[in-house]
């Protein structure tokens, strides 16, 4: 062995060792975070119960949720790198177009996403999860003093560590990470967002169990003589889920126009309207995970599940248009499991379809339902695969996952994350030039494929660094031949409005620019 493949071997030992720190100390802080929403919901829950049958405590909830969604409200307001889920923010860290300090993300985050989506506010925990463990490997790879690539490295670890952790779903996680978030599939990036999953699924089922997280109990096996009603079902899902992203691309635009309420007392409304849901429907609260597995247990009523989905996408719609800490990833789950419920009771009204196979519907819905408005179908197999804990739908989930992917990007859907991202990095982009250290992989058939350095022209100012191939690592010149799978890390001049990102990424990816 040469002494350049010891410091290889060496380096990827230290960076999978980093990747296990990583994984255990943010599956920690997730897993309380986790818990701490759980309890909270549950006093929300206990709470009504009592006012129930003491209803003028009502007057003081409604005086103290007024005060904690202004304190809410002021906190995101000066620090608008909390808002919303955080997957924006870390797309923009790893693709070097965009910037935070860890430390004042981590415990606002940790804290704001406690009191808003424990609460009882339409509101997922997995972006906030994720952005707090990207929080935690910045940290970390900060502390010991990284490079740039291990620096990403770490936030791309703890991303996929944080989602990880919120739905005990490691490969799903990391798939999602790397194929939605990252776009860098290269090996070494494989091994180390994948081991730091791993390690905070181990420590989140130390916590919670090892039940799946949305455990829907089935019976029955859909026949594929009926298998036409997952092409039927997609087919509604993706027409549903295109709907979701024109609405949820749109809110803040929205909120915007009324002028007359300053965006720190956007969190009131949807504050003051837990109360009637906590009053009348406390399944409802939160994310959705409660719902999803006690859909089964409802009453067998197309009318119940119809006005269920209503209430689920209006008010989860107010809730994120507060512009608090929470995501939209479960609520999208929960949305599709309601849609599957409405689509079955429907067929079941119509006599097409057995009312056994209600179980079996609430599973491919979600799967569908998410694959469509994210626009990644494969994250969505094998997250719903993990979370219900059973191999046996793949070919059912496959089936409705690519139907709904199918229409949404007939009707020229963008990806809801990339979208959001998008209209994050136009917001929040420097004003002035400043020189990052941007990571690409090439993909096949792109323009960079099988092409020399010296036969591309680069932006201004950009130098192609370091290739790593597999696990070679190689010191370029201009007659370096590119290749498939390689990834780059090119230094670079960034303006403003990321020019030379985007040119070198598109140049990655597509055969034409």
């Amino acid at each position: 062995m040469n002494r350049g493949e010891f410091i290889h071997r060496h380096n990827q030992l230290v960076q999978v060792l980093c990747a296990i720190l990583i994984g255990l100390l943010t599956g920690l802080v997730v897993s309380v975070f986790r818990l701490s929403i759980q309890h909270l919901l549950g006093f929300v829950t206990v709470s009504f119960r009592y006012f129930h049958h003491h209803p003028t405590g009502l007057i003081w909830w409604a005086l103290a949720s007024v005060i904690l969604a202004l304190i809410l409200g002021i906190m995101t307001q000066r620090y608008p790198n909390i808002k919303g889920s955080g997957i924006p923010q870390i797309e923009g860290q790893l693709t070097s177009q965009f910037d935070e300090k860890w430390w004042p993300v981590l415990w606002r985050k940790f804290i704001g996403g406690i009191l808003a989506i424990g609460s009882g506010l339409y509101l997922g925990r997995e972006g906030p999860s994720i952005q707090l463990g990207a929080a935690v490997g910045q940290g970390l790879a900060e502390s010991f003093h990284a490079g740039k690539l291990n620096r990403q490295l770490g936030i791309a670890s703890g991303a996929a560590a944080g989602l990880a952790a919120a739905f005990n779903a490691p490969i799903a996680s990391t798939i999602f990470i790397l194929e939605e978030v990252y776009h860098n599939f290269s090996p070494l990036i494989w091994l180390a967002t994948f081991v730091s999953s791993l390690c905070s699924n181990m420590v989140s089922m130390t916590f919670f169990g090892l039940q799946p997280v949305l455990a829907v109990p089935y019976h029955h096996m859909l026949p594929t003589g009926l298998y036409w009603q997952l092409v039927v079902l997609g087919l509604v899902l993706g027409l549903l889920g295109r709907f979701y992203q024109v609405i949820i691309l749109n809110l803040d635009k929205w909120t915007g126009k009324l002028k007359w309420v300053p965006p720190y007392a956007y969190p009131v409304l949807p504050f003051l309207l837990v109360m009637p849901v906590a009053w009348y429907f406390p399944l409802t609260l939160g994310g959705g995970n409660q719902l999803i597995t006690g859909l089964t247990n409802l009453p067998f009523s197309l009318s119940l599940f119809v006005g269920l989905f209503v209430l689920r996408f209006v008010f989860s719609m107010i809730s994120y248009s507060s512009q608090l800490p929470g995501g939209i990833f479960l609520p999208i789950l929960t949305l599709g499991a309601v849609l599957g419920a409405v689509y079955c009771a429907l067929m079941v009204r119509l006599g097409l379809l057995p009312v056994r196979y209600l179980p079996n519907f609430i599973i491919y819905a979600m799967a569908g339902y998410f694959a469509c408005i994210s626009k990644a179908p494969f994250t969505a197999i094998l997250l719903i695969t993990e979370m219900v804990g059973s191999l046996a739908h793949l070919m059912p989930l496959a089936i409705v996952a690519m139907v709904a992917y199918l229409v949404v990007d007939g009707l020229h859907g963008e990806p809801v994350y990339t979208a959001m991202f998008n209209n994050f990095i136009g917001k929040h982009t420097p004003a002035v030039q400043h020189e990052v250290e941007m990571s690409v992989t090439i993909y096949a058939g792109s323009i960079l494929d099988g092409k020399k350095i010296a036969d591309f022209v680069w932006p201004y100012s950009s130098i192609v660094t370091t290739i790593y191939r597999g696990e070679e690592r190689i010191i370029p010149n201009g007659q370096t031949v590119l290749a498939a799978g390689d990834t780059i890390i090119v230094h670079a001049v960034q303006t403003n409005n990321n020019q030379a990102y985007k040119r070198i990424s598109r140049a990655a990816h597509y055969a034409n620019v």
